[in-house]
């Protein structure tokens, strides 16, 4: 006998019962809160915010900038589905941004 999936209502609330035992009673309220919202434009401005902040705060600290920057760059690429030509200008701009906040820093600089 073949098994039938539970409505996709059903298959949805497993899902997150199935974390839920991993979960305090506030953390299992974030979740649902988590849940309702759609597309990446909330995780894109964190990004951007903490971004600013490594710059701010962490001048030095140019690896960390370029991940957060290159994981902003994937981010906006999902988000807006970009061609690969757009994702390097994008990257190269990010690049030249940073460039232009480290060198008169004194930091120095690996593409």
């Amino acid at each position: 006998m073949a098994r039938r999936s539970p409505p996709k209502q059903d298959q949805s609330a497993a899902k997150y019962d199935f974390y839920a035992r991993a979960l305090d009673e506030a953390e299992r309220m974030e979740l649902e809160e988590a849940a309702t919202i759609e597309g990446l434009n909330s995780e894109i401005a964190i990004l951007r915010l903490k971004l600013r902040q490594l710059l701010e705060e962490y001048p030095e600290r140019i690896d960390l900038q370029m991940r957060a920057a290159n994981t902003l760059a994937r981010l906006i690429h999902i988000r807006y589905n970009i061609t690969a030509q757009q994702k390097k200008n994008l990257r190269e701009a990010i690049t030249t941004v940073l460039r232009e906040v480290a060198l008169p820093l004194g930091i120095k600089f690996l593409p």
